[in-house]
């Protein structure tokens, strides 16, 4: 599935939002090799600023001081041209977050079915948000409350369910394709 939303303007960057488990960095990887495009993935930069891991960080700071690092990390790496940038799934929390990503490029939403996520996560244990009495639940409460944010800053809405990280790339690709189409023609 894919949706275009009518505000897209030329910009530089393409950033993956979603939720953790939707495939930002494998498909956002696939995607700027595919683009001839620099690959970033924000949740790594983070760790490699900060010298410590993301579990790490949330161990020492919580998540308010986690989230921190990523409007730093997020608002330094949206400035640089031409990259394809994997976002973490809660970058969208913060207002000032969301407007960094709708006006430094062209978002992209991987979106994902709840029975997808919790496929590819139920096994992972270094997920910090997922580490509670019900991480199942946790997860669709995620995707539910995220889900609206996700969508004010979509250019373009992908499902990624059953899909291989090619396919969706190249699914991005046709529709970063038609957004500039219709941004010219407009």
């Amino acid at each position: 599935m894919l949706a275009y939303h009518a505000g897209m303007k030329a910009r530089t960057g393409i950033f993956l939002v979603g939720p953790m488990g939707a495939g930002k960095s494998t498909i956002g990887r696939v995607l700027a090799a595919r683009l001839g495009r620099e690959f970033w993935d924000c949740d790594h930069e983070i760790e490699k600023r900060t010298g410590a891991s993301i579990p790490l960080i949330f161990a020492v700071e919580g998540e308010p001081g986690f989230r921190r690092w990523e409007s730093l990390v997020l608002a330094d790496l949206a400035s640089h041209p031409n990259i394809v940038l994997a976002t973490g799934g809660g970058a969208v929390l913060a207002s000032a977050n969301r407007e960094v990503l709708k006006t430094h490029g062209c978002v992209v939403y991987l979106q994902t079915s709840t029975d997808t996520l919790w496929q590819r996560l139920h096994r992972d244990r270094g997920r910090p948000l997922l580490q509670t009495e019900d991480p199942r639940a946790r997860v669709e409460a995620l995707a539910t409350e995220r889900d609206p944010l996700y969508r004010e800053v979509a250019d373009l809405i992908v499902s990624t369910d059953h899909r291989t990280p090619q396919a969706v790339a190249r699914t991005i690709a046709l529709g970063l394709r038609n957004l500039a189409r219709a941004h010219t023609d407009a």
